[in-house]
C-alpha cells in the first residue's frame, strides 16, 4: 500500500471524521515547523505528512481510493478529482492551507462556516496569522502567551546526557526510559513510561542539543514542555578532545626519547595504533598523525589528527661510568 495514513495520524482504518479531525489537530499542534525550531527540516517534513494523512482521509473519495487501491491507486486519479497525481501532488502550502482552514474554525462565528487565515487587506497586500506567531488573533483583541488557542507552553526541561569519547568516536545510541504525567479521559492525570532514542553520531560534540518535542508533564490548558538533552563529554583516561583533534601523553624514557621508539596506542575503535617515533623526542615535542583524530560530524569521511605530545623519564641517578659514557658520546666522542 506504500505509505499508511492511519498509522501516520494514530488512528483505526475505521476511524469516524471526528477522530481524524482530533489526530490531525493534536498532531498538527505538535509537529508545526514554528513550533519546532531547532529540528525545522524534520518537522516540515513530518508536518506535511500529517497534513496529506488527513487531507486523503477526510475526503469520502480519495479515502474510499485509497482503502480500495492504496497510494498508488490515488496517483492514478485525474486532476478533475481535485487531486493530482505525481511526485508533485503535495506541498508546504497545501499543509499550511490545510492547517489554517481547521483551526480557523475553532475561532470563528459558529454561524460562519468557514474562513482563510489568509486575508487581503484593501491594500491589496496579504498578510498571513499564524496560531503560533505574536500576531493578534482573528478577533482583533491582544493574544496570550503561546498560541491563538489561548494555550501556554511550560518552559522547556533540560538534562545533561553525558557521553564517552568512545559513543562520539564510533557513534552510539541511547535509550532513555521517562515516567511523565499525561491528561487521560476524562482530563485525569495519569503516569506513563516511555522510551526515547537519541542516535548519537559520529563526530558530536559536548553542547549539542536534542529536542523531544511534548515529552515533558502534561497539564490540561497547558502544552507540555519540550524535553531537552544537552550532551556532555565523560573524561578519558587516555585521551583530551581538543576540536576535532584527540591529544594523548605518552611516556617514553631517555633512551627512547634519544634513540627512537615504537608507540603502541589503544584507539577509541579497540583498535591500536602503532607508531615508529625514530625522530629525537626534545621538550615540548608533538608527533602530529594526520586524520587520526575524531569524525568530524559536517563533513563524513574527514578527521582530525592525532597529537601525541611526551613525557620523558629521567633516571634517577646514574653511576661515574655512565656519566663518563654519556658525556663522551654527547661531545662526539671526545675524551670524556
Amino acid at each position: 500500500m506504500g505509505v499508511d495514513y492511519y498509522e501516520i495520524l494514530k488512528v483505526k482504518r475505521d476511524a469516524t471524521d471526528d477522530d481524524l479531525r482530533k489526530a490531525y489537530k493534536r498532531l498538527a499542534m505538535r509537529w508545526h515547523p514554528d513550533k519546532n525550531p531547532d529540528i525545522k527540516t524534520v518537522a516540515e517534513a513530518k508536518f506535511k505528512q500529517i497534513s496529506e494523512a488527513f487531507e486523503v482521509l477526510s475526503d469520502g473519495q480519495k479515502r474510499a481510493i485509497y482503502d480500495q487501491f492504496g497510494e498508488e491507486g490515488l496517483k492514478e486519479v485525474s486532476s478533475d478529482s481535485g487531486f493530482s497525481g505525481g511526485e508533485q501532488r503535495f506541498n508546504q502550502r497545501n499543509a499550511e492551507d490545510i492547517f489554517s482552514e481547521v483551526f480557523n474554525r475553532m475561532h470563528l462565528n459558529p454561524r460562519m462556516k468557514s474562513a482563510s487565515f489568509n486575508s487581503r487587506p484593501r491594500n491589496g497586500r496579504s498578510s498571513t496569522h499564524s496560531v503560533f506567531s505574536g500576531s493578534n488573533s482573528l478577533n482583533g483583541s491582544p493574544r496570550n502567551e503561546g498560541s491563538s488557542l489561548g494555550l501556554r507552553r511550560a518552559p522547556p526541561i533540560e538534562n545533561k546526557l553525558p557521553c564517552t569519547l568512545e559513543e562520539f568516536y564510533n557513534g552510539a545510541i541511547r535509550k532513555m526510559k521517562i515516567s511523565r504525567n499525561v491528561v487521560g479521559p476524562g482530563g485525569k492525570i495519569i503516569t506513563v513510561d516511555e522510551v526515547l532514542t537519541i542516535n548519537i553520531k559520529p563526530g558530536w560534540k559536548k553542547g549539542t542539543r536534542v529536542t523531544f518535542p511534548e515529552k515533558g508533564n502534561e497539564q490540561v490548558g497547558l502544552i507540555a514542555a519540550d524535553l531537552i538533552f544537552i550532551i556532555d563529554e565523560k573524561p578519558h583516561e587516555v585521551f583530551k578532545r581538543d576540536g576535532n583533534d584527540l591529544v594523548t601523553t605518552q611516556k617514553v624514557t631517555l633512551t627512547e626519547a634519544l634513540t627512537g621508539c615504537i608507540l603502541s596506542i589503544p584507539m577509541l575503535n579497540s583498535k591500536a595504533l602503532t607508531i615508529p617515533c625514530t625522530e629525537i623526542i626534545f621538550p615540548e615535542y608533538e608527533k602530529i598523525i594526520p586524520n587520526e583524530g575524531m569524525p568530524i560530524a559536517k563533513e563524513p569521511g574527514k578527521s582530525g589528527n592525532l597529537r601525541i605530545k611526551f613525557e620523558v623519564m629521567f633516571p634517577i641517578e646514574l653511576s661515574t661510568e655512565q656519566r663518563a659514557t654519556i658525556k663522551k658520546v654527547l661531545n662526539g666522542g671526545g675524551s670524556p
